[in-house]
């Protein structure tokens, strides 16, 4: 469901399942000539087990194409029938949904979110009367992008819960005012389908949407992926190894990012998205539903890039809507533990593109996308997967010496400034709940209340401050600082990867 930022083996497999018809434009030379190159290279210099690449143009599948393993270490190779986690590339799925039952008179996406949902609530009294279905589905509540997720993410809060702790999120900025990605956001709005559709979000997903683009392969729920056939599996970049991961468990959030496809069946949903709405000449979802979700609601950016050639980003409902080269893009990326994807598509062009990798320590995900779409629009060449790969082994170079420095520290294993026994006990935020600090075989262990697997042994840095290295690699690892008044600790601060959430939870003991 993740996301937008991104810490910046395998051999390719299979022919291109299907052509340019004799009376169409021939593809781009660097789709026929040179793409197995550039994937095969760019799979082996980011260290990506395999993706799987689908282009669709003026109403056909003219590439759907597997790429490497679908596990490191295992013999299976991806094809265009594995299926991948999609993450955020859910949320275009939510808002379709959400506006079919627009199109059917059984719900406004101008309607309050009360009216549906009478318990919904936000921080504010005035910002929870006044939201619509709309707000949910274009992130401009006036919260921080990710602000709240590190409650929610794998956690073994329910759908209800994570509602409930969403509306203590205090925001930061005013309701309307600025764009900030949501995901908890998109559950609340996804939870509107039983009430007004009469059916679960996820069965509502495989009647209406999937069924009818014969997407037979497709899963609604994180939780359906490890008895899947053919699948990619999951794996992440941890100190200089590729490593497996575990299927992350969101389905607490799936109308965020739950959803898992193959490249063959995501391409008839980008085929339906070019023909506003229509697949294999029958009208599935209504028109007017598909150009709903098009409409630009919100402003992200308004930057011009150094480096392509846009001048804005905008958001409409579970699509970003910008300009590339003169054409409206509308896209969407997604990412979870182990998986990065991105889908696109140009309705003027007839054109869409999706690339999904199994492992999220990559941008080639989206260099490749980016690389095709210029083929086809005729841009001068730009080698994406180089320009990346410079920025990601820079990042991926401060990012080891910061862990080295810290685990140098720990390594000398300084006294702390004060007793064990005094950083003991349980710590509350008004958002997460509670987190526990118990003494064990000489050492301190952190405990989650909604994130039982992330118990931690923490490792003294010196002064108040220790470190939290936790078992989930996605999580990451970082200091964690005691405040201390008047020799007694009042209270820690708690920090995650980026990729999960940008802010920090401050922790208050609480007395004994």
């Amino acid at each position: 469901m993740k996301r937008l930022p991104f810490l910046l083996i395998a051999f390719f497999c299979q022919l291109p399942t299907a052509h340019c018809q004799a009376d169409r434009r021939p593809l781009p030379q660097f789709l026929t000539d040179r793409l197995d190159a550039y994937v095969t290279r760019g799979l082996r210099e980011w260290q990506i087990p395999g993706c799987a690449v689908a282009v669709v143009k003026d109403g056909n599948i003219v590439l759907a194409k597997g790429y490497g393993l679908r596990e490191l270490g295992q013999p299976d190779r991806v094809d265009e029938n594995t299926l991948f986690l999609i993450g955020s590339n859910t949320k275009a799925f939510t808002a379709t949904a959400l506006a079919m039952l627009e199109a059917e008179g059984k719900l406004s996406l101008n309607d309050p979110v009360t009216k549906h949902l009478p318990d919904f609530k936000l921080h504010d009294a005035c910002a929870t009367q006044q939201a619509t279905l709309t707000d949910l589905l274009c992130h401009r509540l006036g919260l921080r992008t990710f602000q709240g997720d590190f409650t929610y993410w794998t956690s073994t809060l329910s759908r209800r819960q994570v509602m409930q702790k969403f509306g203590l999120n205090v925001p930061p900025y005013g309701f309307r005012t600025r764009y900030g990605y949501c995901n908890a956001g998109f559950l609340t709005a996804g939870e509107v389908v039983p009430v007004a559709g009469g059916t679960s979000w996820e069965a509502f997903i495989r009647e209406k949407i999937f069924k009818p683009l014969r997407m037979t392969r497709a899963l609604a729920l994180s939780a359906e992926m490890p008895a899947a056939e053919n699948k990619a599996a999951s794996h992440t970049w941890v100190d200089g190894k590729l490593l497996k991961l575990s299927y992350p468990t969101i389905d607490n959030l799936a109308p965020a990012g739950s959803i898992a496809a193959s490249a063959r069946e995501h391409a008839h949903w980008l085929l339906m998205q070019l023909d506003t709405g229509k697949f294999e000449g029958n009208q599935v979802i209504p028109k007017a539903a598909i150009l709903k979700t098009w409409m630009p609601q919100t402003i992200v950016n308004t930057n011009k890039s150094s480096l392509l050639p846009n001048q804005f980003g905008l958001y409409g409902l579970g699509w970003f809507v910008q300009d590339y080269a003169g054409r409206r893009v509308i896209t969407h990326d997604g990412g979870v533990d182990g998986f990065v994807t991105s889908t696109c598509f140009l309705p003027e062009e007839r054109l869409g593109i999706l690339v999904f990798t199994n492992t999220d320590a990559n941008a080639f995900y989206t260099a490749l996308r980016l690389q095709i779409l210029d083929a086809f629009l005729n841009q001068p060449y730009r080698n994406y997967h180089e320009i990346f790969l410079k920025n990601h082994r820079q990042e991926d170079r401060r990012e080891r010496e910061r862990l080295a420095a810290l685990r140098a520290e720990a390594a000398r294993q300084p006294t702390p400034a004060l007793p064990l026994a005094a950083y003991a006990g349980r710590y509350e935020n008004p958002v997460y709940g509670f987190t526990e600090i118990k003494p064990e075989n000489g050492a301190l262990v952190l405990q989650f209340e909604h994130h039982p697997s992330l118990r931690t042994v923490l490792q003294p840095l010196g002064e108040n401050r220790f470190l939290a290295a936790y078992p989930n690699p996605t999580m990451g690892t970082h200091p964690l600082p005691f405040k201390v008044e008047n020799g007694k600790v009042v209270s820690m601060e708690v920090k995650v990867n980026d990729f999960v959430e940008y802010g920090s939870y401050a922790f208050k003991k609480s007395e004994p």
